[in-house]
């Protein structure tokens, strides 16, 4: 049985990442980059890279094709250009960009570190209405809430 980190580290042979600085840089040389929020809307509400195009990972395949209800024209448009995936730790990310891929999509890669990186590097997250998020309220946003009856069960 394959588990999510299995999933996950056969993805990465197919998905080129990039850590935060170097995000910061790719932004300064190529105004044209596509920052792809893949996190739920209530993720992207509370925070987010400005500028970022917010498409949530459960309908990203029909948002990058024309004619279906969760169709994205930005996206569809997008094959050719830089896309760097963002979520909140740099794994849906990484599978939302193999996906991208496969479908076409010839310059994409994933935040390594995901926004929890992003803010530790401080950089700029706003929330749904443009107010700055301060670095306190995004780490404590970022923090992991796994409940005990999610947990492996001990052997």
């Amino acid at each position: 049985m394959l588990t999510v980190s299995d999933l996950l580290k056969a993805a990465l042979q197919r998905v080129q990442e990039l850590m935060p600085w170097d995000l910061v840089e790719r932004l300064k040389e190529n105004p044209e980059l596509l920052l792809l929020d893949v996190r739920e809307p209530a993720e992207f509400l509370a925070m987010h890279i400005p500028g970022s195009l917010h498409v949530a990972r459960g309908v990203l395949e029909a948002a990058c094709e024309w004619d279906f209800d969760d169709t994205c024209p930005e996206l569809v448009r997008a094959r050719d250009r830089e896309i760097v995936v963002v979520c909140r730790s740099g794994h849906r990310s990484v599978f939302a960009a193999e996906v991208m891929q496969r479908m076409g999509y010839s310059r994409v890669l994933s935040l390594k570190t995901g926004l929890r990186g992003w803010n530790d590097y401080e950089e700029k997250l706003v929330d749904g209405s443009g107010r700055q998020v301060e670095a306190e309220e995004a780490d404590s946003f970022f923090l992991s809430r796994v409940r005990e009856e999610q947990k492996k069960p001990k052997e």
